[in-house]
Formats: C-alpha cells, structure tokens, sequence
C-alpha cells in the first residue's frame, strides 16, 4: 500500500508541478514553494469569520469539488487547527490597498492553502486560481478523481481593469435561463466580473416588461428559418405563425441576477433603442413613423450595406424620436429594468440607427424645426440625452455604443467604443468613462480559423489578433478607461456549444489582457497556457475551438503564379501540405517556404503536426478558391 501511494504521490509531483504555471489570466506573481498539499475528503475549507455572502460564494467551489468525487465540508471557524488538511479563507483585518476589491494572496503549503483578500470578491477569484491548480480531471463529471496534488506555491494577484466583460446577444436567438447560468460559470472561472447581456434586437425581444405585454406575447417570437443570416432567408408568410423563440420572466431575471453575483459578476442589461428596434415595432407599431404593422425579423434581409460605410434599412426597425409616446415607453421599460438590475449602468444600444425614415417623415421634420435640431444626428443626440434623463432618475448611469457621441454626447453617460478605438479616444479626451471593445480585437462571432472549415460570415479574428488588444490608447489618460469586453454577436450561432466555440480560447485573451500586467504579456507563455486549458474543456465535454493550430493560409500572386506561403504561431509544432491531392502527411513536404501551386484540378492540403501527431483541422482549399484569394 506504501509503495502505491508513493507512486501515486511521484506521479502527482510530475504531473502537476508544471499545472500552476497554467493559470489563465496569468497572476501578477507566482513563486514556487517547497512543499506540496494532498486535497482529499479529510480537507476542510474553513472560512475565519461568519460571513454569509462569502460563504454563499464558497459553495460554487465546493460544488465543483464534489462533482470531482470529493464532498468538502465548509466551516466557520475562527482559529483554524493548521495542524489538518484545511483551505483556509479569510478577508484581512489591515486592508492591503494594491490588492482592491478583487484581489487576492494565494498560498499553498503542506497542510494549508490559505486565501486572504480585502474582500469577498477577491476571495472568490483566489479560488478560480486554485480551480485552476487542480488536474484538469477534476473537471469531468463521468470520472470523479477524489483527490488531487497542489504544489507548494505564493501568488499575489490583482486586476489592471474594473470592467472585464463578455457580451452575449441572447436576441437573435433564444438561449434560457440554463444555458445563460452556464455560460456565467464559465466567465466567473477565468475572472471576468461583466455579463452584458443583449436582450432586445430586431429578431427577439426577450425581458417580460409587465406593464407593455405585448412585447412578450408577440415581440418575443419569430417564425423559424434556416439559410444565411440578412441573405437568403425568406420573410414570414401571411398568416403564419411565430412559434420560435422565447423570453425571461421577471422571476427568472432575478434569478439570474443572483446567480450571477454569486459568482462575482455584475449583469448590464441592454435593451437596444432606438434602432435594432424590429421586435419592439411588431409589438407597438405605433412606435414608428410609418405606424403600420411588421414583423419580428426571422434573420430576413433586411437592409442594404454599401461599400463606404453606409446601410439603408427595407423595413423601418428604428423609434419615432419625435413622438412623446416612444418617450412613455422608454419611461416604462426602465422603471421595470432598473428594478430588476442592481448594477449601476443600464445599456441604451444606439448603434446603427438609421435615419432614412426620419427624413422622410414631416412629423419629424416639423418636429427638428420646432425644436431647432439642425440634422438628424442632432434628432439622435436629442434621444440619446432624453434617454440618458429617464435612467439618471432611475438611479442608474447610461452606457451606449459610440455613435451615441455623434451630435453630442448626453452627461453623465459612458461610452462603449466598438467602431475601433476613435470613438473611445475621444470620449476619454472628453473625461468620459469608456469601455473598450472594438471589432478588430474584440468581435468574438468572427471566424477564427480558415474559412474553408468555419462557419463563414464576413470577418476574421484570429486568436493572435485578439492577443494584441491593448485597450488604453497612447496619449489617453488611463482613468478614464474602464475596461474593455469581448462581444459574442449570435446572428449565425444557434446554440450553447457552438457559443463555446466562437468565445473560447478568444476570451481568454481578452481576461488575460484585462486582467494580467501589461509589461507581463507574452504570447509563447500564453498559448503554452491556452494548449493545457483545452483539455480541461474537453474533460468537461465543453466544445471549444482549437484553430490556433491550423496554418495559416496567404495567397500571393507572382506574375502569372499562385505563391502560396503558411505560417503558424505555436510553438514546437511543423506544418506539412501537399498540392497533388494527396493527404498531407508528416513524413513528407513538410513546409520550408513559399511554394507555387500550378494551375489545375488540384486542392493545397495541409496540416499542422507536433511530434508526429496531427494538431487542429486539415485544411482543403481547391486552386480555384486559391486564385480568388490571391493579391
């Protein structure tokens, strides 16, 4: 029996020694310690002071244990007997400024870990660390571990942002209350404190507002479709009845809520006005200029997009600016929302408002001339400033996409720059608060590998792009930003894993930038880190995307040739292909430099390999798609 325990203690030693350098958002510093903690059954976490909240936010990591076969008993005990195996957490009685509300000391000796943070919050983060510490078998339900090794170790950690968020666009398609929670455990364990939650757009409305119905009972549901999201899906057939979708209760918001803080995050709702604003106008049509019925979009098309920047709405999904109806409206859905979210800010949207149909209106105009708004964009700051009144004295502050600061930014409202950073720059010169989120790093429904195996849509974003954010521009004042989040936009993405797929291993760059020092940042360390975090997703059956392997594809024209050069930034991996139809095998061309494929009915394949095993997908692409790319 010695002699196993002793192979199982080597065993561990070897395995895991390496686990706690594979924390993601990397810790602000982590020194090895002699010494190693055996976490099993005979362990107690042991909380110093009786202290509900924090107790409530123990019992997510004392779930977690036990699905990985261990049942952890939690304790207040004020003088815990260091003599036993025992967690110990404890909020410090001398405040330690540079840790805040968030941070945390981690240490893990023979009989001991012990947490101390200024704070619950912070408490709550040093335990997603040592999640983290743990085999990543502990994160599978079918195979319950029962114990696991914990290298002796001293962390001191900290966020460099306030706000680290994920957007998740529950209109386009309904995902319920399960999948919300679920996505929310995920966030909390890799320390994001932000769930903005998209719940209003032209396909779904989705929060019960009990003093307008109907934007439940019909704003709520869209006839299904199938095909290209705004392409070729067609529009709802006379009579036909919409039977796809879904909303959230008020019980079932407050629920989410709670959860949600629980797990040291904080909820901002959006309900997108006065544009995007489609299933809003199928409930209350009377809400539009035009005042005739629509319909909630079924992913239709539905607009125009031109070349230079501009878009022309077929079918009218913005608010009427100039009616004091639309202004009791807005009333009415704040009260019911400001009740329902305790966190401070309360998202207006803003974004892509068209204003064809103001200038075409004569109320409206009428309205500009009365009121001697010189443009439409002015008539868009005017809503922007009304709304802006109607939160303020809900006790809330107003946040918005960037193009509420065009034709003057209302007081007292924050930016949310998504149109790259120009938009956040100039809020912040401002002395405007700016959560930065541009699409060029931050656009997480983008595809992340080569288009011939993802899911096309018009954009690419790959995991090295999204390395590079950094989200306080040269020359801003960093006080003014307050952070920055990555959007999960859901017109092409049905359901909870392929959710998974697009926000993972993105996200993580995004919470190691938000989190993690600047001057610490390092792409080796950091995919070496990614690579040990996805087999702690497949242990825990959760789809995520590995395309980071995959080589990376320019196509380059030389005269009359197709050049074609690959690349690839992980390291200690090689990169094989074939252009004669063959499979790219890793015992033959293997790639050296650029190389021409010669005209024909031939296809490059190739894939990355480490070792002698294959890493990532095959890519297939036929010459002719080669020639479309070619520049």
């Amino acid at each position: 029996m010695k002699k196993h325990l002793l192979i199982i203690f080597m065993c561990f030693g070897a395995m895991y020694a390496k686990a706690q350098h594979t924390i993601i958002p990397a810790p602000v510093s982590f020194e090895s310690k002699e010494g190693m903690f055996m976490l099993d059954n005979q362990t107690s976490i042991d909380l110093k002071a009786n202290n509900p909240e924090l107790k409530k936010m123990t019992e997510n990591f004392q779930a977690f244990l036990k699905n990985a076969g261990l049942n952890l008993n939690i304790k207040a005990v004020p003088n815990p007997d260091r003599a036993n195996k025992v967690i110990i957490l404890d909020l410090l009685k001398t405040k330690d400024a540079v840790l805040g509300t968030e941070g945390y000391t981690l240490e893990v000796k023979d009989n001991t870990v012990e947490i101390f943070a200024n704070a619950n919050a912070g408490i709550f983060n040093g335990l997603q660390t040592l999640r983290q510490m743990l085999p990543r078998e502990f994160e599978s339900k079918d195979r319950p571990m029962g114990l696991g090794m914990l290298m002796g170790c001293k962390i001191k950690d900290y966020p460099r942002f306030g706000w680290r968020g994920l957007m998740f666009d529950d209109s386009r398609h309904f995902f319920g209350v399960d999948a919300v929670k679920d996505y929310i455990d995920k966030m909390a364990q890799y320390k994001f404190n932000v769930f903005h939650w998209h719940l209003t757009d032209d396909e779904g409305w989705r929060i019960e507002i009990k003093s307008l119905p109907k934007f439940t009972e019909i704003g709520a549901w869209r006839v299904e479709r199938y095909g290209k999201f705004g392409e070729d899906r067609p529009q709802p057939k006379e009579g036909e009845k919409a039977t796809y979708g879904g909303f959230y209760t008020q019980e079932q918001i407050k629920d989410v809520v709670k959860y949600a803080a629980e797990r040291n995050i904080t909820i901002v709702p959006e309900i997108d006005i006065p544009g995007h604003s489609m299933a809003a106008l199928a409930a209350y049509p009377e809400l539009s200029t035009l005042k005739k019925p629509t319909f909630v979009n079924p992913g239709a098309k539905f607009a125009e997009w031109y070349a230079n920047g501009t878009f022309e709405m077929l079918i009218e999904n913005t608010l009427n600016p100039a009616d004091e109806k639309v202004y009791e409206f807005v009333n009415k859905v704040m009260t019911e929302v400001a009740a329902l979210f305790p966190g401070q800010y309360i998202h207006m949207g803003g974004d892509e408002s068209y204003h064809g149909y103001w200038e075409r209106d004569a109320n409206v105009q009428a309205f500009m001339k009365k009121n001697n708004i010189k443009d439409t964009h002015e008539l868009q700051s005017y809503f922007v400033k009304r709304v802006e009144k109607i939160v303020s004295s809900k006790g809330k502050k107003l946040i918005g996409w960037d193009e509420i600061l065009e034709g003057g930014l209302a007081p007292g409202a924050a930016v949310m720059s998504w149109r790259g950073m120009k938009g956040g720059i100039e809020a912040a010169k401002m002395g405007v608060p700016v959560v930065m989120t541009p699409t060029t790093y931050a656009y997480i429904d983008y595809m992340q590998g080569d288009k011939s195996v993802e899911n096309p849509i018009y954009a690419e974003l790959l995991l090295e792009k999204t390395f590079e954010f950094e989200p306080v521009p040269e020359g801003v004042d960093p006080k003014y930003i307050l952070g920055g989040q990555a959007n999960l936009w859901t017109e092409m993405i049905p359901n909870l894993q392929f959710a998974y797929y697009m926000t993972y291993p993105r996200a993580f760059s995004t919470i190691e930038t938000l989190w993690s020092p600047k001057e610490a940042k390092n792409w080796s360390s950091f995919v070496n880190r990614v690579e040990s975090h996805f087999y702690r997703f497949d242990a825990a059956k959760t789809n995520i995307s590995k395309a980071v392997y995959e080589p990376i594809v320019k196509v380059k024209k030389d005269g009359e040739k197709i050049m074609v050069e690959l690349t690839n930034n992980v390291p200690n991996t090689e990169i094989y292909y074939s252009i004669d139809n063959t499979y790219p095998v890793n015992f033959a061309n293997k790639y050296k430099g650029a190389f021409e494929v010669p005209k024909g009915f031939l296809s490059l394949r190739t894939q990355t390999y480490r070792n002698g095993q294959a890493l990532g997908r095959e890519l297939i692409i036929p010459y002719a798609e080669l020639a479309k790319r070619a520049k």
